[in-house]
């Protein structure tokens, strides 16, 4: 990166990949800044720049500001950040920046005890949630990779194990298989725990016979609730359960929307039935929820509300690996928490291409009445919510 790309940046002003720092703020802010930039894929650190975005330059020897930033990558947290260092004379003084790399380690990066990461325009310590994802992230054991205590692989229904196979257009009759064991903990079904064999939450979820017969799973449902009026202080018209494997979920989902009934208009000759919103655009709305949730947030299900004027999907966690809402909604950069249980959705046709679902419901929406898909994601990092407008 050059100086003109850097004093482009400078203009287009702080972001979540983009932070501005003046000098005296070494070796505290900038280590920080680094830590959260190297966190969170990577971004530019310019040092030398207000908040406002005002140069004020570096009154320091440029070969030893350079350096001390050198010993900073090298020596200054957890460990060494891959970035690149450059420098510019700007009027009367240097302007630094370093460009951090998005890099893949074992674990997260630290300055001192502390993780960061950004947020928006700041780098700041996660949440509990954020520091779960953060983990996932990089590469850590996956929270749909758990195992589930108690589990054996007698609570898998291997008829729905083996039609999933199929789907992969895999001949159960000819190729040569594996033991029935490897198989499963090659797919990541199961994973050996002390010796024993259990199930992981992938294998739970999507092939046990009664997935929420265990603690860390009683609440890995789908909660469905119409109301009268316009908040949950109006009468509750209609409840229900959505509860099984994960694809079992969506469908049972389908159907309960269904069962509300259709909204009718009528035109001069014939009658026009039409469902409360687009059945395609509720289903990639529930798909989302039940892959992007995250799963260690125990106690919380995805909750469905449908009231008067709208519809809410409510999935516990924050949006994954760092995803903002604005990058949601537009489809790009898709980051999946759980990717064996989003693989396995869309091998049984329940989801779309990775990335396509909002941008899909956006669409759907739009045809339908002309309104936008709303998403919200909570300042504590506690739920991700998307609200569909019903027809006026």
């Amino acid at each position: 990166m050059d100086w003109a790309e850097v004093h482009e940046r400078i203009l287009q002003g702080e972001d979540e990949k983009t932070e501005f720092k003046l000098w005296p703020a070494f070796p505290k802010k900038v280590a920080e800044a680094i830590c959260a930039l190297a966190n969170s894929g990577g971004g530019l650190l310019v040092l030398g720049v207000n908040d406002a975005g005002e140069i004020r330059g570096v009154e320091e020897d440029p070969e030893m500001a350079q350096e001390r930033l050198t010993s900073l990558l090298q020596n200054g947290l957890s460990a060494p950040v891959q970035a690149l260092l450059g420098c510019a004379t700007v009027g009367a003084s240097e302007v630094h920046w370093i460009e951090v790399r998005h890099v893949r380690r074992p674990e997260p990066f630290r300055y001192g005890v502390r993780f960061y990461v950004r947020r928006g325009r700041s780098s700041v310590e996660p949440s509990s949630a954020e520091l779960q994802e953060l983990f996932n992230l990089f590469g850590l054991v996956l929270t749909e990779e758990q195992i589930v205590p108690g589990t054996s692989p007698a609570d898998l229904d291997l008829e729905v194990f083996d039609s999933f196979l199929r789907r992969l257009s895999l001949d159960l009759e000819e190729e040569p298989r594996l033991d029935r064991l490897d198989d499963l903990r090659n797919r990541g079904v199961v994973a050996i725990d002390d010796g024993a064999p259990r199930l992981t939450l992938y294998g739970l979820l999507c092939f046990g016979r009664q997935p929420q017969s265990f603690p860390p799973t009683r609440s890995a449902w789908v909660q469905l609730v119409a109301y009268a009026g316009e908040d949950r202080a109006s009468e509750v018209l209609l409840s229900g359960e959505s509860k099984g494997r994960v694809d079992e979920q969506v469908e049972r989902a389908m159907g309960w929307l269904k069962s509300l009934g259709v909204r009718e208009e009528y035109g001069p000759i014939i009658r026009t039935d039409h469902p409360l919103v687009p059945l395609r655009a509720f289903r990639e709305a529930v798909v989302n929820a039940v892959v992007h949730r995250d799963y260690a947030v125990l106690g919380s299900k995805v909750l469905i509300e449908v009231f008067r004027d709208r519809l809410d999907v409510t999935s516990p966690g924050v949006l994954p690996n760092h995803t903002t809402v604005a990058s949601a909604l537009a489809g790009g950069h898709p980051r999946t928490r759980n990717e064996l249980i989003a693989n396995y959705l869309m091998t049984r046709g329940l989801m779309e291409v990775r990335g396509r679902g909002l941008p899909i419901i956006a669409r759907e929406m739009r045809e339908w009445n002309g309104t936008a898909p709303e998403l919200v994601s909570s300042n504590e990092g506690r739920y991700v919510r998307l609200t569909l407008k019903l027809r006026a």
